[in-house]
């Protein structure tokens, strides 16, 4: 009995400094104890770790606590009816398959919509996770070879990129925004970046508009109308009404040129 106990508790002062030890390197976060696995975030150096109890530390990693919010991308397929996330729905880096899967979504989980792209939908997930670091970095020690850089996954940037600090449609508050150029027909069948106001354009007992929602620049202003069609899951866009958001997309004149249209191909909130 004093055996066992003896090698229980060996085994907890063993691991026991892996939560306090500062970092001496920048370390890359797995989603899986594999150097191979997609990169979640990296911990600088001087950070330190807090081990997770959620998951044991397998030989030369440690199992380290994530607090979240993190952004990630379901297929549309794996929405409900009430455009609840469907537990077992894999929650991927970036918007493919290929991308690497961050978790896999549990019943009760807090997920909360945040972008449209096409046959994707971006939300925020509220829940801790659990990553691993390689524990010679934990330890102070030198950092073993990984494998090499085409074998690490990182999490691929998005099509389109992160949203700018700066994007068309961005003014000072209570100011109209510039008039997008399209004087150049190839410069403005390019996809850009345009933020505003998301609104809809239907009134009761007036003409319905050309297309059923538009961007409104800080002043209240419409200055360009939207063409969602190419975001198939069209149900989740009431959600957007109101808010202020970034879209993705070609601008061009609707016909007659009185007006501008963008052909939106992916949609988040700002």
């Amino acid at each position: 009995m004093k055996t066992k106990f003896f090698l229980l508790f060996s085994a907890l002062a063993s691991t026991a400094p892996l939560g306090a030890a500062p970092l001496t390197e920048t370390a890359a976060v797995h989603t899986r104890p594999d150097a191979a696995a997609p990169v979640v975030s990296y911990l600088k150096a001087g950070t330190e770790p807090t081990a997770s109890v959620a998951a044991p530390s397998p030989a030369g990693w440690m199992a380290v606590e994530l607090p979240g919010p993190f952004e990630g991308y379901v297929q549309n397929k794996d929405l409900a009816k009430s455009l609840d996330v469907k537990p077992g729905a894999s929650l991927y880096l970036a918007p493919k398959t290929e991308a690497g899967v961050l978790t896999v979504i549990a019943p009760g989980d807090k997920t909360t919509l945040t972008g449209l792209h096409g046959k994707w939908t971006q939300v925020s997930l509220e829940k801790k996770l659990t990553g691993y670091i390689l524990v010679p970095v934990a330890l102070g020690g030198a950092n073993p070879p990984l494998a090499p850089a085409a074998n690490v996954h990182a999490a691929a940037p998005l099509a389109p990129a992160p949203v700018a600090p700066i994007a068309y449609g961005t003014t000072t508050t209570g100011h109209a925004a510039p008039v997008v150029g399209l004087g150049d027909a190839n410069a403005a069948s390019l996809p850009r970046q345009f933020a505003g106001k998301f609104v809809s354009t239907r009134r009761a007992l007036t003409p319905r508009r050309p297309y059923d929602w538009a961007l409104n620049d800080d002043a209240g202003q419409r200055y360009a109308y939207l063409d969602v069609s190419k975001l198939l899951l069209t149900e989740q866009i009431e959600k957007y009404a109101e808010h202020a958001v970034v879209v993705y997309g070609a601008a061009k004149n609707t016909p007659g040129g009185k007006d501008i249209v963008i052909e939106v191909e992916s949609l988040q909130l700002r």
